[in-house]
């Protein structure tokens, strides 16, 4: 879905305005179900800056070739040549980005984890970076020589095929833009509250109140972010399912740590 296809790795689609240098690649063919894209962002002379990334309920890993990164609002240090995996986030995140920062990023899917990792629960990570053991990691002398070709060879050698189950109930919330109650969700599905709740914990880290919560900020974000946009913030609100003003502005203010009006 277009709403989540974001670079939530280090600097989500909202990125604050800098000289870095960022690019991004779709993965072939076979692997764009999974993946949205991979990403590179390279710091400038004059970078020197926190940059804030907003939750969009995708996980993804990071490989850092530059300087020693700051992340998680400053509580993780990305080192160099290390894999890191990114968990959902519920809530905006800092990393500092300057001069010789070099990350390498792949945007995964919701729920897609586990169709290249044997790993953790999802929520273990939520909220998280992670560094990953060596034997999870990318090989930094082979992802140097030419790392998007790398990160194609590197997940078809992993792919399973799993996690069917919520490929239908992602694309359902995504659909409906958050909108749809979870019990309607449940019963589309044929499975109970219960068991979604267990599943999304497991494969995406958050529960699938707190993704849809996430899809509908996401959704009301991009209008209030749209260049002709002339709906009032109340419509906006009512649009896509707020109560009122107050909502859609508190619930902007908790995934972004800034007011509407700064967009």
């Amino acid at each position: 879905m277009n709403g989540l296809d974001r670079f939530r790795l280090i600097v989500d689609t909202q990125k604050l305005q800098s000289e870095m240098e960022y690019k991004e690649i779709s993965p072939i063919t076979a692997l764009r179900p999974y993946i949205h894209t991979f990403r590179e962002l390279k710091g400038e002379d004059l970078d020197k800056q926190w940059e804030r990334n907003f939750p969009d309920g995708c996980a993804g890993l990071v490989i850092n070739l530059g300087d020693t990164c700051l992340t998680d609002n400053g509580s993780v240090s990305m080192e160099f040549g290390r894999t890191y995996a990114v968990g959902a986030m519920r809530s905006f995140k800092d990393s500092f980005i300057e001069k010789h920062t070099h990350l390498f990023g792949v945007c995964l899917k919701p729920g897609m984890f586990p169709n290249f990792y044997d790993y953790a629960p999802q929520s273990e990570i939520t909220d998280q970076t992670v560094q990953l053991e060596k034997v999870y990691s990318f090989d930094v002398d082979k992802f140097i020589k030419n790392p998007f070709y790398y990160f194609n060879s590197f997940f078809i050698d992993r792919l399973q095929r799993r996690n069917v189950l919520l490929e239908s109930v992602i694309k359902d919330i995504n659909q409906t833009h958050g909108q749809l109650s979870i019990s309607d969700i449940a019963k589309k599905n044929f499975i109970t509250v219960r068991q979604l709740e267990r599943n999304f914990k497991l494969y995406i880290g958050v529960t699938p109140k707190e993704y849809s919560r996430i899809v509908r900020f996401q959704n009301a974000l991009s209008k209030i972010k749209e260049p002709t946009q002339q709906a009032s913030l109340l419509a906006i609100a009512f649009e896509c399912g707020y109560y009122d003003h107050s909502h859609l502005t508190n619930d902007i203010k908790r995934n972004t740590g800034m007011a509407p009006s700064q967009f």
